[in-house]
């Protein structure tokens, strides 16, 4: 199953430089790197980056984050994805930019 990460371009830099990241100020700030699934993506960003240009959307496989992820009830009751270690450029299965057109951000096809 595909899960996703929305990073402002600073913070997706700081990962292509670093290889590493512990995530966003938020990531930081609750001890794990939050992610969303594709059905939640789009409201994750209303609410987190309403307005805000220039992000980026990473694609994660979970099979491929092992026990280090887990699933824990947040928004409205929903599950949600937490990565308990460092996300790192490898776990990054691609990448696309996250346009602000008429206030809304518009997601790449076919992920939502």
């Amino acid at each position: 199953m595909l899960i996703y990460k929305i990073f402002r371009a600073p913070e997706w830099a700081a990962l292509q430089a670093q290889g590493e990241t512990a995530g966003a100020p938020v990531d930081l700030a609750d001890g794990y790197v939050h992610f969303s699934t594709a059905t939640q993506a789009a409201e994750t960003a209303a609410k987190h980056f309403a307005a805000e240009a220039d992000l980026v959307l990473l694609a994660l496989e979970t099979d491929r984050l092992g026990d280090d992820l887990k699933w824990e009830v947040s928004r409205g009751g929903a599950e949600f994805p937490h990565l308990y270690r460092n996300l790192r450029m490898d776990d990054v299965l691609w990448h696309a930019l996250l346009p602000l057109v008429n206030g809304a951000h518009e997601f790449p096809e076919p992920m939502l």
